[in-house]
């Protein structure tokens, strides 16, 4: 039997929102175009329309030649490199984030960004500064993100842990060493179902992963509740085995592992290219918990564990979004149906 959690108080949430890889759309609901044409990022904090603004540079960037405004990049480059009134303006969206996150209930502040530049010294001071600003800030502690194992030890390092532990993220095969960076910090660590060569295919090619990235981290010394297992979640609007992939994999890692270690994943990834998000994440995140997951990468505001203990089983949509998660409903013909009809709510 997996261990499944009864209560969302047992559910660790890994706030990921603050990525310089989010965007909103120009001119869309979150972009804001002035009368003279320059464009911002707008939100509200306590009911006064608040806004970023989007440095000229920017205009010239691929995001934005697509329409789209890299949101937390900007406020990045703003706090770290603008002069008082932009830097301020950077610092206050982060600020709002910040607030939002955990007022919603995150553990830890997922802070990634790989996307603030191209140039790894750059990439790594802005790291350092965003670690630095919100430890200054923030009550919770950071869950410091990159692909380069270089920008996670720097905002390791720059942390002092006033808020706890940090959470690295992540440990996998194709950089072990890792592990070592999470010893030295006394972190906890999102550990990877990926292998040397990419990602896996199917529930036995993950625990294989897994189990031997696992035993690597158990052998050094890390402890086995130190370590938040991803078996990496795809979207089920690309193959409809996807789901059951994840379930099958988590249930086997309970098996293998016990009770001690965590299960996480970024749980929205699910829902992907299909309407009606919210419906298929809180499907998903119950059928997840059921299987073993007790913690996420996840947008707090959004996906709410309390709220997926809580579906009803018997609804017309939870059961639609059931069928296509599990595997019953090929290409999602009949939840898009459903959608289409005006049947999901």
């Amino acid at each position: 039997m997996s261990r499944v959690i009864d209560s969302p108080d047992q559910f660790s949430v890994i706030g990921e929102n603050i990525h310089a890889t989010r965007v909103v759309k120009r001119g869309g609901i979150r972009g804001h175009v002035f009368e003279d044409g320059h464009e911002a990022v707008k939100y509200k904090l306590d009911g006064e329309q608040k806004f970023v603004h989007v440095p000229e540079h920017f205009t010239t960037t691929q995001p934005y030649e697509q329409g789209n405004l890299k949101h937390f990049q900007i406020a990045i480059w703003k706090g770290e490199n603008g002069d008082e009134e932009e830097s301020a303006e950077g610092k206050a969206y982060i600020q709002y984030e910040v607030n939002r996150q955990t007022k919603a209930g995150s553990h830890y502040l997922d802070l990634n960004v790989d996307e603030s530049s191209y140039r790894l010294e750059e990439q790594k001071a802005s790291m350092e500064w965003l670690v630095t600003y919100i430890e200054s800030i923030s009550t919770l502690p950071p869950s410091v993100d990159s692909s380069n194992p270089e920008i996670i030890e720097v905002g390791l390092k720059t942390y002092q842990g006033t808020q706890g532990r940090p959470m690295l993220n992540s440990i996998a095969l194709e950089r072990p060493e890792a592990i070592d960076l999470a010893l030295e910090h006394d972190a906890r660590a999102v550990v990877m179902a990926s292998n040397e060569v990419g990602m896996p295919d199917g529930a036995d090619e993950r625990l294989e992963n897994i189990g031997r990235i696992v035993e690597m981290a158990l052998s050094k010394g890390m402890a086995k509740g130190d370590l938040f297992v991803d078996p990496l979640i795809f979207p089920i609007a690309v193959d409809s085995n996807y789901g059951n992939h994840v379930f099958d994999a988590m249930k086997g890692i309970r098996k293998e592992f016990g009770d001690e270690i965590h299960i996480a994943g970024g749980m929205s990834n699910v829902s992907f290219g299909i309407p009606k998000r919210r419906l298929i994440n809180d499907v998903f995140l119950y059928l997840a918990i059921q299987a073993g997951a007790d913690a996420g990468i996840v947008d707090p505001m959004t996906t709410s564990a309390e709220r997926s203990l809580n579906i009803d089983l018997e609804s017309g949509p939870v059961k639609l979004a059931l069928d296509l998660l599990q595997g019953n409903d090929d290409f999602a013909m009949n939840y898009i149906t459903a959608f289409r009809n005006g049947e999901l709510g």
